[in-house]
This record gives structure tokens, C-alpha cells and sequence, in this order.
């Protein structure tokens, strides 16, 4: 049996990977918000990235570069947009943003709170679980597989109570031989709906 914690309470912060700036042609952002460090932005589990440009840069793309929650190399490409243009994939760290274009204006970069974790990268099978609720009721997802930074198709979910620092049920746990996740188990969840969660899983 083995076991994996997942706590991140790191608020949400539109700015924290690089703050406003002027970018040139097909030039990179400058990694220099609050979350980096040497010009890497290292996060506690995975999360969306969200580039905001101050005026209409739809008909450019921007990508982002980084790696995954398992670790794995990861890039995407958006379109721009006039205003909030965010990733699909979820990235645990984040190692450059490049504009694909022209920026019209002043652009900044940032996370949501959209965020994933893995909880076993291998097969394996969920036998009991505990879950403590934020302060906000929502909703965990309990995934197999992960392609691209992008968690694959929903199992079941997990509704917590929105009751700040309250079990969500004492611990669950599952009959039989566990819950099969046969591509690995990922889970995805808003900021401040959970306060941490705790898998028991072979």
C-alpha cells in the first residue's frame, strides 16, 4: 500500500509568472513575477496558466513551456485574445513564454485556480481516501491518464462541504479490489475548495 498527500492553498495570481511588460516580436516574456525563482516558476502541483494582453492580441499565440505534473516536457500554444487567454494543460513548472507575433500592448502572465496533481503516474487502484474541505464547496475529479498536461477521462467525483478545515466524510473507502486507474490516477480541483487530501492507493 502506498500513500500520496496534495495540499496547495496558493492563491490564484493573474501577474506571479511575469508582470506587465511591453513585449516585442516574437520575444519572450520575462519569467519575473512572484512565483519565480531564477527564472523559473516552480509550482506546488500543476495549474493553469492564464496570459492577460492590455489590448487585442487575437490575432496572435503565445507558448508556454514547462513541464507537467509527472515531470514531463510540456508546450502549448494559445490563441491571444483581448484580455484573459488561458492553457488547457495544467504546468508544474514554467520555464519560458514566448509571444507568436506582435503584442498590441503590455502583457502579463499568471496562474488560476485551476489545478490538477498526480496521485500515482502507474496503474494502480484507489482503496480509501480522507479529504478536508476549503472554505468554498466544489467539486474533486478523480482522473485516468494524463495526455499533454490535460487529465483524461473523469472516473467519479468528490463534492466537498465548503466548510473550511471539515472532513468531507472521515475516510472513504472502496469495496472489492479498489477503483482500477489503469493509465494512472489524477485528480483536479479549484483552489480553495480543499484544504488537503490523502490517497491510499497500490
Amino acid at each position: 500500500m502506498q500513500a500520496k498527500h496534495i495540499s496547495d492553498e496558493t492563491a490564484a495570481d493573474d501577474n506571479g509568472i511575469s508582470a506587465s511588460a511591453q513585449v516585442a516580436n516574437n520575444a519572450a516574456l520575462t519569467i519575473g513575477g512572484a512565483l519565480h525563482s531564477g527564472g523559473t516558476v516552480t509550482l506546488t502541483g500543476g495549474r493553469i496558466v492564464v496570459i492577460t494582453s492590455g489590448s487585442d492580441d487575437s490575432a496572435i499565440d503565445f507558448t508556454v513551456v514547462g513541464t507537467d505534473v509527472n515531470g514531463d516536457a510540456l508546450s502549448e500554444t494559445i490563441d491571444g485574445a483581448d484580455g484573459a487567454a488561458s492553457t488547457t494543460a495544467h504546468f508544474k513548472t514554467i520555464t519560458g513564454i514566448t509571444a507568436v507575433g506582435d503584442p498590441a500592448g503590455t502583457v502579463i502572465a499568471g496562474t488560476t485556480t485551476g489545478a490538477a496533481d498526480v496521485i500515482s503516474k502507474a496503474t494502480c487502484r484507489l482503496h480509501s481516501m480522507d479529504i478536508v474541505s476549503g472554505g468554498t464547496a466544489g467539486v474533486v475529479n478523480f482522473h485516468n491518464g494524463i495526455t499533454d498536461g490535460v487529465p483524461g477521462d473523469i472516473l467519479f467525483k468528490h463534492r466537498t462541504l465548503g466548510t473550511d478545515n471539515t472532513n468531507t466524510g472521515g475516510r472513504m473507502t472502496f469495496g472489492g479490489d479498489g477503483i482500477l486507474f489503469d493509465q494512472g490516477m489524477y485528480v483536479t480541483y479549484t483552489i480553495g475548495h480543499i484544504d488537503m487530501m490523502n490517497f491510499f492507493f497500490n
